[in-house]
């Protein structure tokens, strides 16, 4: 495939202060201009104020000019404008509004954790040495900005547009209800929902392990317990570890570990239930990780927009 993961986003908030309290509480490291950086791959998350909050841009990392060009061809053969920034190119994705760059940069290269070493039955792996995970850690460093989610009106529409025009491949879906693709080896990049109201669900951040999410959600829950919106449990589609948090405006962050990576010769995409569509084991799915805390302002905005 052209592209290799997401570059970086663009997320609007109502207080920008706030917000950068918070992803910096989150593990994220503060740059100029209200940036952020992730340990691996450098400035991932920019914050901008909006009046709502929004997913304003998300940005696709290609290879070179001819992957940019292979999508531009495609982008104008289904009517949608691109124009180009520097030696980007940017268009609009045309149910939900949101803004989607495709950018040149270089794939990132992880070094891998040191193993974990776990006990168990018949099994003990760490001699007479009490478990690293039990010392005290300032929280969790997000190493990369793994995808992003969000809501569709049209979700067939949208999930042509991701294939169609920019190239991924769908993963795993849910009919008329989610759909999971991606543009690397990742499970998904980008999530989809259908719901009668665009809005950003969440991003996704990805961590070393499980108990990398513990100490980051210890260090956030320390602060405000109700930044918590759902965890820790693991998904069913992509067989991640996840804990969700709440920023200030109402975006969702999620630390995620342990996601399923796709050999595109051995993957076939799965068709299923909706009782498949959000986690293996966890806690009782809460009514606002459904529908948010500020649904109805969402739908007073996207109504205002269409004019309605």
């Amino acid at each position: 495939m052209a592209l290799h993961g997401l570059a970086h986003m663009t997320l609007g908030v109502t207080d920008v202060a706030a917000a950068e309290m918070f992803y910096t509480e989150f593990g994220l490291s503060p740059l100029d201009d209200h940036h952020f950086a992730s340990s691996d791959g450098g400035d991932q998350l920019r914050l901008v104020h909006t009046p709502v909050r929004r997913l304003v841009e998300f940005a696709c990392a290609a290879d070179d000019g001819d992957d940019l060009a292979r999508i531009r061809r495609a982008a104008e053969g289904a009517g949608i404008s691109v124009r180009s920034d520097g030696a980007d190119i940017v268009m609009t994705e045309p149910i939900v509004g949101v803004g989607v760059r495709v950018t040149i940069k270089d794939r990132i290269v992880q070094a891998p954790p040191a193993p974990t070493p776990w006990n168990g039955p018949a099994r003990n792996d760490r001699g007479s040495e009490r478990a690293p995970a039990i010392f005290e850690r300032d929280g969790a460093q997000p190493r990369r900005l793994g995808h992003v989610l969000y809501t569709s009106p049209d979700l067939a529409a949208s999930r042509r547009f991701l294939e169609d025009v920019l190239g991924f491949r769908t993963s795993d879906e849910v009919p008329d209800l989610i759909a999971f693709s991606r543009c690397s080896t990742d499970h998904h990049n980008v999530g989809l929902i259908n719901a009668p109201v665009p809005f950003f669900h969440h991003s996704s951040w990805q961590v070393d392990d499980v108990d990398t999410i513990g100490h980051g959600a210890h260090k956030l829950l320390a602060v405000d317990p109700d930044r918590s919106v759902w965890g820790l449990g693991r998904h069913f589609l992509g067989s991640n570890y996840y804990w969700y948090f709440r920023d200030p405006s109402g975006n969702y962050a999620e630390y995620f570990a342990d996601l399923d990576q796709i050999d595109e010769a051995e993957w076939t995409m799965g068709t299923w239930t909706p009782d498949k569509s959000l986690y293996s084991w966890g806690p009782p799915v809460p009514k606002d990780f459904v529908v948010p805390r500020d649904i109805e302002e969402l739908s007073a905005a996207y109504a205002l927009s269409k004019g309605d």
